[in-house]
C-alpha cells in the first residue's frame, strides 16, 4: 500500500508523489524534487525545514524540541522528523528555497564588486604574470561554494566580463556543511545525488542562463576553470569524499588532471578544458589557492593574514617567503546555521543591528529592506556585540539585564526579542537565546583561535600582521569594530582591514585567462604548509580561551 503526498509550494507549483508507508517526508520531498533548505543535513537541530500539514496526517518526533508548543498544535512540523502515515497534503513556504535563487552573494555583480576585481586583476598583472592562454574563444570561471555558486563568463583574448551570475548551490539541502554532504555521499547513490545536484540544478542551467546572456555560441566555450574547497571539487567529480574527513585527513586528490566539458556534461564544447584549482589539504581546497593568488600574498613583503569567511573558515598568514594555512570548525553559525531564528543573507534577513542602550530597542536593516525574517551572520555579528555594548549579556553571552524584551523561554534559557510576531515576514517571534550565543561564541572562537595558532607556530604576534585581508560570502557586510570587539578578528587598527570580496572567482578569472597565473597558483599550493588544527599541540588551549566576549585574555582587545 503507498500513500499520496502533495507539496503545495509557496510561490510555486504542486508537486504530487507516492510513498510507503513509515518513509521519511524529507527525503520524498528531496526524490521528488522540492527545494527544502536542511542546514543540519536532517538531524533535526536546525529547525529550518518547518512545513505545515493542510490535510491528512504525520507520523512524528516531537524529540527535537525545534517547535514551540503553538507551532505544534498550528500543524506545523520538521520534514526531516516526520513520516507518512497517510495521504497528507503540506505547505512549503517560499523560505524553504531561498537558498537556490534569494541568497545575496559576492560574485561580481555590484559597481563596489567589479571595482575591487579590476583592481586585483590590475596588480595581479603588473608582476611577472602575463595574460595569455592556448584557447581561443570564451571562457568560464566558477567559483564552486559550500552555500552559493557564481559563474563569470570572459572573453579569453580581452579578458572582458560578457556575463555574470549566482546562485544558491543545490547540494545545500543535504546539509549546510561539507562534514554533512560527505555523510550523504557515502550513502547507496549518494554521490551521484550529490553530483546532480551541483551539476543538473546548480551549474548547468547557470551555464544556460550566462551563454544566453552573453549572446554566443556555446560551442565556443572553449576554457572553463573551477575554484572550489575539497570537499566541492571531490563531489563535483565523484570522488569519494570520506577520507577528507576521517583518519589520515588524506584527500583523494589535491591536484585534479585536467578534464573535457563532456565528462562533467556541460553544456558548451564538448572538448573544451576544465582545469580545478589545487588543492593544499582536506579543508584547505582550490578556492584558497585562487584566493591567495588574487589577495598577491605570494609577492608581497609585508606579512599578512588572509581569512575567507564563509561556510567554512580557511585562513593563510605569510608573505613571498612562506605561507602557512588553516581551516578551522567554524560550523554553520555564519551562515545562519544552528541559530534560533538565524538565515542565509536572503530577503528579510537582518544584516546590520543598533540596540539603545536604555530601552534595548533595535534599529536594523534588512536585505531587500523587507520585513525581519530573521538573521544572517553579519547582523547576528552586530546583534551579540550590541548586546554586549549595553551591558544585556556578560563575558559568557548569558544574559544579565532585565527588560520585557528578555524573557524566559520555558527550558532554561534566555532569550531576546528583536522583533514581535506581528512585527515580522514570518509571523513568528524573531529573538536571539543564551544557546544561539553560545553556538555563535564557538564559532567565532574557532576562527580567532585558529589565527593565534599559527601566529604562535612561527613565535609570532598580532602586533606583527601588516594587513588582514577578508574574503568570502559574509565579509562584506560585517561591522569589523563589531567583530573585533567580541572576540572574532584579532584587534587591529582598521586601515589594516580590507575586504576583497569573492577572491576565489577573481582568482579563478585571472587562471581562465593566463597560462603564467593557472601555473602560480600551482605553485602557491606547492609552497603553503597545512596545519592540521586537530594535533596541533596547545589550539584546544587557544580555542577554550577564545570561547568568551571578547576572550580570557582581555588584553588582547584593548
Amino acid at each position: 500500500m503507498k500513500y499520496t503526498a502533495i507539496f503545495k509550494v509557496e510561490g510555486g507549483g504542486d508537486v504530487k508523489c507516492h510513498a510507503e508507508p513509515g518513509e521519511n517526508i524529507l527525503e520524498i520531498a528531496q526524490k521528488a524534487g522540492v527545494k527544502i533548505d536542511v542546514p543540519c543535513g536532517g538531524n533535526g537541530t536546525c529547525g529550518k525545514c518547518k512545513m505545515r500539514i493542510m490535510s491528512g496526517s504525520l507520523s512524528y518526533d516531537k524529540g527535537s524540541g525545534q517547535l514551540s508548543d503553538d507551532e505544534f498544535e498550528d500543524n506545523w512540523r520538521l520534514a526531516c522528523q516526520a513520516t507518512m502515515e497517510a495521504d497528507v497534503m503540506l505547505w512549503i513556504p517560499a523560505a524553504a528555497s531561498d537558498y537556490i535563487s534569494g541568497i545575496v552573494t559576492s560574485g561580481l555583480r555590484t559597481p563596489e564588486e567589479l571595482k575591487k576585481y579590476n583592481e586585483m586583476l590590475d596588480e595581479l598583472f603588473t608582476h611577472d604574470l602575463k595574460k595569455g592562454v592556448q584557447e581561443k574563444g570564451y571562457g568560464i570561471a566558477v567559483d564552486i561554494g559550500t552555500t552559493t555558486n557564481a559563474v563569470t563568463l570572459l572573453d579569453l583574448q580581452t579578458g572582458t566580463i560578457l556575463s555574470r551570475g549566482t546562485v544558491g548551490n543545490g547540494q545545500i539541502r543535504y546539509g549546510a556543511d561539507v562534514i554533512n554532504r560527505i555523510i550523504q555521499q557515502g550513502r547507496p547513490g549518494g554521490r551521484d545525488r550529490l553530483q546532480k545536484a551541483v551539476l543538473e540544478e546548480t551549474l548547468i542551467p547557470l551555464f544556460e542562463k550566462e551563454i544566453k546572456a552573453a549572446g554566443i555560441d556555446p560551442m565556443e566555450i572553449t576554457r572553463i576553470v573551477i575554484a572550489g574547497n575539497t570537499t566541492m571539487e571531490h563531489l563535483l567529480v565523484k570522488a569519494n569524499g570520506d577520507s577528507i574527513r576521517l583518519m589520515p585527513f588524506q584527500p583523494e586528490f589535491l591536484e585534479h588532471e585536467p578534464m573535457k566539458a563532456s565528462e562533467l556534461r556541460l553544456p558548451v564544447n564538448p572538448d573544451a578544458k576544465v582545469i580545478l584549482a589545487p588543492n593544499v589539504g582536506s579543508y584547505v581546497g582550490g578556492d584558497i589557492t585562487a584566493g591567495v593568488l588574487s589577495a598577491l600574498l605570494w609577492d608581497k613583503e609585508e606579512m599578512s593574514l588572509f581569512i575567507d569567511l564563509g561556510t567554512n573558515g580557511e585562513l593563510v598568514f605569510g608573505n613571498k617567503d612562506y605561507m602557512l594555512t588553516c581551516a578551522c570548525s567554524a560550523g554553520p553559525a555564519f551562515e545562519g546555521g544552528d541559530i534560533s531564528c538565524g538565515m542565509r543573507a536572503s530577503r528579510g534577513a537582518i544584516d546590520s543591528c543598533v540596540i539603545h542602550r536604555q530601552t534595548l530597542m533595535p534599529l536594523v536593516t534588512t536585505i531587500n529592506k523587507g520585513r525581519p525574517a530573521g538573521m544572517c551572520g553579519s547582523g547576528l555579528i552586530d546583534v551579540i556585540a550590541e548586546l554586549y555594548k549595553v551591558g544585556a549579556i556578560d563575558a559568557k553571552g548569558k544574559f544579565i539585564r532585565e527588560d520585557k524584551r528578555i524573557r524566559d523561554d520555558g527550558y532554561g534559557d534566555k532569550e531576546y526579542v528583536l522583533f514581535y510576531a506581528d512585527e515580522s515576514a514570518t509571523g513568528r517571534d524573531i529573538f536571539i537565546s543564551e544557546s544561539d550565543i553560545d553556538n555563535f561564541i564557538r564559532a567565532k572562537g574557532a576562527i580567532f583561535s585558529a589565527a593565534r595558532t599559527m601566529l604562535k607556530s612561527v613565535d609570532m604576534h598580532v602586533t606583527d600582521i601588516d594587513r588582514i585581508v577578508i574574503a568570502g560570502g559574509i565579509g562584506s557586510g560585517i561591522n569589523m569594530e563589531n567583530a573585533m570587539l567580541i572576540g572574532m578578528l584579532p584587534k587591529a587598527d582598521l586601515s589594516k582591514y580590507s575586504y576583497i570580496g569573492n577572491s576565489s572567482l577573481t582568482g579563478a578569472c585571472a587562471m581562465l585567462i593566463s597560462d603564467d597565473a593557472t601555473e602560480k597558483v600551482y605553485d602557491i599550493a606547492h609552497n603553503m604548509t597545512y596545519i592540521e588544527l586537530s594535533t596541533e599541540p596547545g589550539y584546544m588551549d587557544e580555542f577554550s580561551a577564545a570561547c568568551f566576549i571578547p576572550h580570557t585574555d582581555s588584553t588582547l582587545f584593548e
